[in-house]
Formats: C-alpha cells, sequence, structure tokens
C-alpha cells in the first residue's frame, strides 16, 4: 500500500448512516470459521481499484470491522459496484456504491483479531481524528492555491490605469485570505504535532478541519471573485478550487459534527 502497488477503500457510510454512523445495516453474521456479509455501502473513495477495503459491518456482538481483501474491478466473488456517484469535484478519484451479497470473509480479518468484536466503531473513529487533519491538510492546500492565484492575478490586471491589486476594496481580500490561510496551516501543525506525539488530539483535529476547510472554499470564492469572470471559466484553475473545496466541509466528518465534538472535547477538559 505504501508503494501504490495496492489500493485501500474506506467503508463506513451508508444511504442512511452517514453522521450517525451506529445506524448502519451492513451485517456480517459468523458462518463456522467464516462470516457472510450482506449490505450495500454509500461514498466508497477508491471502491473499484481498491484490493484492500476497511469495512464496518454489524455483527451479534456490534459494529465490527473487517479487512476485505479483492481484486480490482466492478466485481468480484458477491462484492459488486452498483453505481459510480457523479461528484460536482475531486474527479480524479471514484466513489461508488458498494453491495455486498453472501460474500464470505476469514474470521481471521476481523480487524485487530476476536477482542475487537463489536468494537470496530471505536477503531474507525480513533482513524477519522487522522483523517480529519488529512481533510485539513488538503484545505491549507486549496486555500493557499486560491491565495496565491488571487494575488498574483491581482498584479496582472489592470483596471482605470492601474493594477487592482492597488484598490483597497482588492487589498482587503487579499489581507484576509493571507491572515485566514496562516491561522489555517497553523492549526493544522497543531494538530498533526499532538498526534505524532501521541497525544489525544479530538478537539486540535476538529478545529484545524472546521476552520481549513472553511478557509477553503472562502478563499476560492474570494479568488473568483478577484478574477471576475475568468475565475467562472475553466481556462483558469479557480473554478477547480471552488468545485473541490465543499468536499472537505463535508467529509470526514461534516462541520456541523466537528462543532459537536469539539465542545464536548472542551466540556470535558473542563469539566
Amino acid at each position: 500500500m505504501a508503494t501504490g502497488e495496492v489500493r485501500g477503500a474506506f467503508s463506513l457510510s451508508e444511504a442512511d448512516a452517514g453522521s450517525d454512523a451506529k445506524a448502519l445495516r451492513c451485517r456480517a453474521m459468523p458462518d463456522g470459521d467464516t462470516y457472510v456479509i450482506d449490505g450495500t455501502k454509500m461514498w466508497v473513495t477508491n471502491g473499484e481499484r481498491a484490493a484492500i477495503v476497511a469495512l464496518a459491518a454489524r455483527t451479534p456482538e456490534g459494529i465490527t470491522c473487517f479487512i476485505v481483501e479483492k481484486d480490482p474491478g466492478p466485481a468480484f466473488e458477491g462484492i459488486a459496484v452498483s453505481r459510480h456517484i457523479e461528484k460536482l469535484g475531486y474527479r480524479g478519484l471514484e466513489t461508488v456504491e458498494m453491495t455486498y451479497t453472501g460474500h464470505r470473509v476469514p474470521a481471521a480479518n476481523v480487524l485487530g483479531g476476536p477482542e475487537w468484536l463489536g468494537r470496530g466503531l471505536h477503531a474507525i473513529l480513533s482513524s477519522l481524528e487522522v483523517g480529519r487533519v488529512n481533510i485539513a491538510a488538503r484545505g491549507v492546500g486549496v486555500a493557499r492555491a486560491a491565495f496565491e492565484a488571487a494575488i498574483h492575478y491581482a498584479q496582472e490586471r489592470q483596471t482605470f490605469g492601474v493594477p487592482i491589486s492597488s484598490h483597497q476594496a482588492i487589498q482587503f481580500k487579499l489581507a484576509d485570505m493571507a491572515t485566514r490561510l496562516e491561522a489555517a496551516r497553523l492549526l493544522t501543525h497543531n494538530a498533526a504535532k499532538r498526534i505524532d506525539a501521541g497525544e489525544r488530539a479530538d478537539v486540535e483535529a476538529g478545529m484545524a478541519k472546521l476552520f481549513a476547510s472553511e478557509t477553503a472554499l472562502e478563499n476560492a470564492t474570494e479568488a473568483m471573485r478577484i478574477h471576475g469572470g475568468y475565475g467562472y471559466t475553466t481556462e483558469f484553475p479557480i473554478e477547480r478550487y471552488y468545485r473541490d473545496a465543499p468536499l472537505m466541509i463535508i467529509g470526514e466528518g461534516t462541520n456541523e459534527i466537528q462543532r459537536i465534538v469539539i465542545a464536548r472535547g472542551l466540556l470535558a477538559r473542563y469539566s
């Protein structure tokens, strides 16, 4: 996986189980030394091309995480890509609906071993903490790209005989974009350092993801305004930043969920 020879996918969400992960219905029932999986999963990134899927399913003990090994492709021994989901942005990676029908997984493929039966949600939510720093870093990247495109264009584009960067209205936009970008970068570095040090970072990761993703969308929007009509065309990269940014507000837990995570973590620390 580290070399890219094998692709992985993370499969938690379902049509009626997104933010409410405990509502998932995909089942894995024990049958001898295997588990039989039945159900449908949504929003699986890399689902078709993945050879390894970290799958959350309901067992008699509760929600359990399984390592599902398959051949890349639209179908494999009871696993089918039932639908490709067309997206506003992030079109370089496929996002699919996957259906499991009587697919058998060895009992040895329970992530963490037998003692983790029914404890899969804990493992999954812990990984989301790291994932939120990943989303924050992506947000910083898009916000930086949007800011740099805007500040370069503002010095090249002229109106009324001067570059538009000479106008105070544009200067205010650039100042706000740069300030948000720097704050998002520092929040992301702080959360990443805490995770690297083995410290709890639920609040910090939530803050970084929340702020950086909102910054990405705000900076993409301001960059489009600074570019004017050109920003709305495919001749410039701004329209792509504008399309890609909203996913970060939704991915790895919506920003509304982030606010709940942050608030609960703060209340626990200050109780």
